[in-house]
């Protein structure tokens, strides 16, 4: 019921349990405490993952990658965008042709995977659907490192709102500093490194100049967030903060339109899932998967420690898994 280790039921006081990476959440600029044992579950099997990954990076003597770490606060944030968009080789071109935002967002992970960032998005601890993940809590975290940077969506919110996740997350890895977030398009945290991984996302998204020449068409205000976000593979909410953000929109417009669109969300049907092997991999990043897949079946990692970090006990699976990546099994 509790998810806890037999032993703490046997200590005078309940441990003081905290995330293992900064912790950059606020509620009202509070500090969030008390984190559910599902967000420290899921931190704690990304960081086993992440150190199985260094060494597997180390024993291939792969190169550190030299964007983790390769900005900075002060550093301009229209350049910072535009350096993640050339490292990922994720144009605007191809972000706006997408279909859907699923594809934009499916595109988006699958270049960040090429560039060597291990981008894991799921709703459940593991692949335990009882344990759902509340957006409520955290919407992602990254984990900076030169040889297998982590990014972590929480697959629970919206297609779209990952998008922004994913894009802010990034900041974080250009910065090289790990954290765990909780920041939507509307919000201007009180924290630096916040602020400026917010300014760097949205610039990433949605370009201001691009904006700008998109916002000459005339229209209302519905009709205009309505194009701009079709157009822009995000979310409405990400489409009204940058036109606040070009002064098309005051604070209190702003504050208007984005309680309408959260109310309009709340009564949107949520999507099923697909097929098992194709979430598996998005739950643990392909790069990942297939590369524990290949260990495993060199004989490098034991078949017991696979399972664990992937998350299933049936040998079956995970052949069928390494199949799905392309590998021979």
């Amino acid at each position: 019921a509790t998810y806890a280790p037999v032993g703490y039921f046997f200590l005078q006081t309940p441990p003081d349990e905290r995330v293992p990476i900064p912790d950059l959440r606020t509620v009202g600029n509070a500090r969030i405490a008390n984190p559910s044992p599902d967000l420290l579950d899921t931190v704690y099997i990304c960081q086993q993952r992440q150190d199985w990954f260094r060494e597997f990076a180390r024993s291939n003597r792969q190169d550190p990658l030299s964007f983790v770490g390769s900005a900075a606060t002060a550093s301009n944030v229209t350049t910072t965008a535009a350096s993640i968009r050339l490292q990922l080789g994720f144009g605007l071109e191809e972000q706006q042709r997408a279909p859907t935002w699923t594809d934009a967002l499916r595109s988006f992970i699958m270049h960040a995977d090429e560039a060597g960032i291990l981008v894991m998005c799921s709703g459940v601890v593991l692949n335990n659907n009882r344990r759902r993940l509340q957006p409520d809590e955290f919407r992602g975290f990254a984990i900076a490192d030169e040889l297998a940077p982590l990014v972590f969506i929480n697959g629970a919110d919206s297609k779209a709102a990952q998008m922004f996740t994913l894009a802010h997350e990034l900041a974080h890895i250009w910065l090289g500093e790990s954290a765990l977030s909780d920041v939507q398009a509307i919000s201007s945290p009180d924290h630096e490194v916040e602020k400026w991984c917010n300014q760097v996302a949205a610039e990433l998204l949605v370009p201001m100049a691009e904006l700008r020449r998109q916002l000459s068409s005339a229209g209302n205000l519905e009709t205009t967030t309505q194009r701009l976000a079709r157009r822009f593979k995000v979310s409405n909410l990400v489409i009204l903060r940058r036109m606040h953000d070009v002064g098309a929109l005051s604070r209190d417009e702003l504050g208007y339109a984005y309680s309408e669109e959260l109310d309009r969300l709340d009564i949107l049907p949520k999507s099923s899932g697909g097929s098992f092997y194709l979430t598996q991999a998005a739950r643990v990043s392909k790069r990942f998967a297939r590369s524990l897949v290949v260990s495993t079946l060199e004989g490098q990692t034991l078949h017991r420690d696979a399972f664990r970090l992937l998350g299933f006990s049936k040998l079956d699976t995970f052949r069928e898994l390494g199949r799905n990546l392309g590998v021979d099994v």
